[in-house]
């Protein structure tokens, strides 16, 4: 290790760690926000004022949200990243062990290994949930972070209603640096209108509770326009297609079935020609390898908005098939199901 860098590393290591510090309630911009509330939403202002005084605001958020944007990942390395031997593995046991819950939210019409692959790449089934209190980063987001001041405080303001709702004290939830919640990595917003009471106990635990869990991912899906019974993707042979004026790595669906078929785009699929459809460029070892994207792929690109997620999620989704054997669709024995719901927000 050459010496500079060694001084460097030694001299980061002694650098002690930014301390966090309390949000000022008094602030103007907090002040308005607590009248808001109370205004639009009947929160006792002096009560909500004492709570975000007990909040923090973390330099260390502002340092992760503000990173450059890494170099985008090729395929076959963010496919490895996910693909692993052991989240296959865990997909599978988790597969078994909350089979019950699985049925239950595959009533929907999302299948169980689609669920498990979605909160398999999101939180490895609930071991990285984040150590963040999504009070702090929420409220450092929203008041110390100018660029997005404006989302983060409408998430805010989410997340406050949605502890009110589910009787949770807001001090208490940990998530990610952005405010991302649960084993399925829910932001406030989503929550409140898209998770779902899959337990019956009368709340919605994105944190504890695999019914919960699965019961919203598939209503997240299913709002988000998942089709029940149609493909994710399915493989394309481009070597004699005309590929001028395609723009690839668009999430629209802007081309449909037919059309990249008169393209030359040869693809094994039983969606008819008129079914919306998107040709997704991956960039493997040996070079680009290209499916076809349906209605399907692009619902799960509402979930993280990148064709990688999405074609990821579309393979961790059948390699855990393979491993538990799961059926493509609802089980059969018809367990109760799930209404599909879409909760008003604020």
């Amino acid at each position: 290790m050459p010496r500079t860098t060694l001084a460097l590393l030694c001299a980061a290591c002694c650098v002690p760690a930014i301390p966090a510090l309390a949000l000022d309630e008094t602030r103007p911009d907090v002040t308005a926000f607590v009248a808001e509330m109370a205004a639009k939403h009947g929160f006792d202002a002096a009560e909500l004022s004492r709570t975000l005084a007990l909040v923090e605001s973390r330099p260390p958020i502002i340092e992760a949200i503000s990173r450059p944007a890494e170099k985008v990942m090729p395929w076959h390395e963010y496919r490895a990243r996910f693909l692993t031997e052991r989240r296959i593995r865990r997909g599978a046991e988790v597969s078994r062990a909350e089979a019950d819950a699985l049925g239950r939210a595959a009533a929907l019409g999302v299948p169980a290994q689609v669920m498990l692959a979605i909160v398999g790449v999101e939180t490895f089934y609930g071991e990285n949930v984040g150590k963040h209190r999504v009070a702090d980063a929420l409220a450092t987001l929203a008041f110390d972070y100018p660029p997005r001041s404006p989302f983060f405080r409408s998430e805010l303001e989410n997340y406050l209603l949605m502890a009110r709702e589910e009787s949770l004290d807001p001090l208490v939830p940990v998530g990610s640096y952005a405010g991302a919640m649960g084993i399925p990595q829910f932001m406030p917003s989503s929550f409140r209108n898209f998770a779902v009471d899959g337990d019956g106990d009368g709340h919605r635990n994105l944190w504890k509770s695999w019914p919960d869990v699965f019961a919203s991912v598939a209503n997240y899906l299913k709002k988000h326009g998942w089709r029940a019974g149609e493909p994710i993707m399915s493989p394309a042979d481009v070597s004699a297609a005309n590929l001028e004026g395609l723009e690839f790595g668009k999430l629209d669906l802007r081309e449909t079935v037919g059309s990249l078929r008169a393209r030359g785009v040869r693809l094994d699929t039983v969606l008819p020609d008129d079914a919306p459809a998107v040709l997704v460029r991956l960039i493997g070892v040996d070079g680009p390898e290209y499916r076809v994207g349906y209605r399907n792929f692009h619902a799960i690109t509402r979930y993280n908005r990148s064709q990688l997620y999405a074609s990821a999620v579309n393979d961790l989704a059948e390699a855990i098939a393979a491993e538990a054997m799961i059926a493509a669709g609802p089980p059969r024995t018809e367990p109760r199901p799930f209404e599909s719901v879409s909760t008003p927000g604020p």
